[in-house]
């Protein structure tokens, strides 16, 4: 399928168009490489600072364990060496051992709010300000049995408390002693306030959603309130990934995905999971699309910016050159535009000493040229319309000199038609068509014999028959005038009747076209308000009457409207035409029901 070209194009936008191919376009593309280039690099930045994020969030979270397990060994050694290796019976509730555990918990940088000490025969001695729920005890007693069984522990992560008193807390256990000699066991429960921190630490800073989950996708602790600890995050596609990976060598991965956090609506997101070495856990970072490559579409908005500035500013230098180039041009285009329209006494006002000044003068010599030439046709023209016009009077004029009885019809039914058309809006185009139809509609009569033309009495019937020949002989004599090709229906079917008894083709309703439609109730009400030998003429109104009650049948309503309005305005003001002596009209009685079909018109 082709595109459709315009009509013309302006030189004007075709310079601006060269200006800013020149200008822009090689702009464009460097900046667009410059764009995509830092694009890039700032997507490395993002993806190498969630990758740092989280990678240092692992580390620092595998070396505090390392910190947690060693001091919980310390302290079960001295436990040990405290109690002299006795920690039977109320041994275990020992004051030093109490003070040692005491001391340990109430020190500023602890992060253990609650110890207990266990031996071999289930007696425990418990310090600290936490009072354990259910499932803590339960964590307790998985830390006691693996204790038993000569391993330390370190259990899930747990949510203690409500509101604003909320804590993370996990378990870890260690056995008091070695494998052949079995004391007990040492349990701590540890705030991981400390990790929570460091989460939102990084969520302030670097505005990353900051979270860790254990091996089972379960969360740890989270920058973010939203989530729970022990919240199931396996719905999240990294952390679905990471547990997918577990128990093999992981490394630090980063991709974008889909995520939707509130269960509803899907966001892009892009993030990053660093495994926690010893723990099974995995520290995880994201952000979503949007947040994470703001710095890209903050650049791309800005480098678009400037490009527009810069192609604004091509357009504003084209146009102050282009006009410069164009505005002759443009003046001899609509110089050239009205003398097109007819204007020839324009003239083109343009100094210049380039080309386009003695296009210019040149230009000015032709329109001298066009003008006379114009002036001449123009004369000529009014002069063959003149001949053209008076030609057809002249022709109207003989028929009406043929047929005494019809002296000066054709000019009345003109007269007539013309205001009938005009009442009806008709453009001075078909008003002037119609003039002249109406002016030769009885040419056709030239070929009727005198003794039928002339007859003083009503027509015998063969008469009639041979009268009403006229219209199609006058469409014959007119026909071979292409000039009057259009006036030959007025004049060929203006006996024509909407029920189709008219002559000489019997052509019903829309078969009849406008023209001959107006003049035949023109004729009609001339032949009907003039004194012919066989017929009176009659009084104006009752004709108006009389061609009333014929609308529909015999004439057009419309056309019978036109004619009844201007009546009413007082332009039919047709006096009775004497055509023959006062004795013999008033000899011939007024119908009182007119047979229009035996008008002779």
């Amino acid at each position: 399928m082709k595109l459709p070209l315009p009509a013309k194009i302006r030189i004007l936008y075709l310079i601006i168009a060269v200006l800013i191919a020149v200008a822009v376009v090689p702009l464009y593309f460097y900046a667009r490489k410059v764009v995509d280039m830092n694009q890039e690099a700032l997507e490395r930045n993002e993806k190498l600072l969630q990758n740092t994020v989280t990678s240092s969030l692992a580390q620092d979270i595998a070396q505090r364990q390392k910190d947690i397990l060693s001091t919980l060994a310390s302290l079960t050694y001295s436990v040990q060496v405290t109690s002299g290796g006795d920690l039977t019976g109320a041994r275990v509730e020992a004051p030093e051992v109490r003070a040692l555990l005491q001391n340990y918990i109430e020190n500023p940088d602890s992060i253990v709010p609650y110890a207990r000490l266990l031996n071999a025969q289930g007696h425990f001695m418990s310090v600290g300000t936490l009072a354990p729920d259910d499932f803590i005890e339960k964590e307790l007693e998985h830390g006691l049995a693996a204790s038993r069984e000569g391993r330390q522990y370190t259990g899930e992560a747990l949510s203690i408390g409500s509101g604003q008193e909320t804590r993370t807390v996990m378990v870890v256990s260690r056995p008091v002693g070695n494998r052949e000699l079995n004391l007990g066991a040492l349990e701590l429960v540890i705030d991981l306030h400390h990790l929570i921190s460091k989460l939102q630490n990084a969520r302030i800073q670097e505005r990353l959603d900051t979270f860790v989950v254990d091996r089972s996708g379960r969360l740890v602790a989270s920058s973010n309130s939203r989530y729970a600890t022990g919240q199931d995050m396996s719905s999240n596609e990294l952390v679905k990934g990471s547990v997918e990976q577990s128990g093999i060598a992981q490394l630090t991965v980063t991709k974008e995905f889909s995520w939707a956090p509130d269960g509803k609506n899907k966001m892009a997101m892009l993030g990053t999971y660093s495994p926690v070495a010893g723990l099974g856990w995995v520290v995880v970072a994201q952000k979503s699309l949007a947040d994470a490559y703001s710095d890209i579409y903050q650049m791309q908005r800005a480098a678009l910016f400037f490009l527009f500035v810069a192609i604004a500013f091509s357009i504003c230098v084209g146009l102050l050159a282009a006009r410069r180039l164009t505005t002759p041009l443009q003046v001899l285009t609509e110089s050239s535009r009205a003398i097109a329209a007819g204007n020839f006494s324009q003239r083109v006002e343009l100094k210049s000493r380039t080309e386009l000044g003695e296009l210019a003068q040149t230009f000015n010599t032709m329109t001298d040229d066009l003008e006379r030439f114009v002036a001449d046709l123009r004369k000529a023209a009014e002069e063959n319309k003149a001949l053209f016009m008076g030609s057809i009077q002249m022709l109207a004029g003989a028929v009406d000199e043929k047929d005494p009885y019809t002296k000066g019809h054709s000019d009345r039914v003109t007269r007539y038609s013309i205001l009938i058309a005009r009442e009806m809006g008709l453009s001075e185009e078909e008003v002037e068509k119609i003039r002249i139809s109406a002016q030769l509609h009885d040419v056709g009569k030239i070929g009727i014999e005198d003794r039928i033309l002339k007859k003083p009495g009503a027509l015998t019937p063969e008469e009639f028959e041979i009268m009403k020949t006229h219209t199609t002989k006058g469409a014959a004599i007119l026909r071979p005038v292409e000039m009057l090709k259009d006036m030959l229906p007025g004049i060929e079917l203006h006996h024509e009747s909407l029920d189709g008894r008219g002559y000489p083709f019997g052509l019903k309703g829309d078969q009849i076209p406008l023209m001959p439609r107006i003049i035949m109730v023109a004729d009609t009400f001339d032949a009907m308000t003039t004194n012919r030998p066989y017929q009176a003429a009659m009084d104006v109104e009752y004709v108006i009457r009389i061609i009333n009650s014929l609308a529909n049948t015999k004439f057009d309503p419309d056309v019978v409207a036109a004619m009844t309005r201007v009546f009413e305005q007082g332009k039919l003001g047709a006096k009775p035409a004497p055509t023959v002596s006062t004795e013999e009209t008033e000899s011939i009685p007024t119908p009182a029901t007119p047979d229009l079909a035996a008008l002779r018109t």
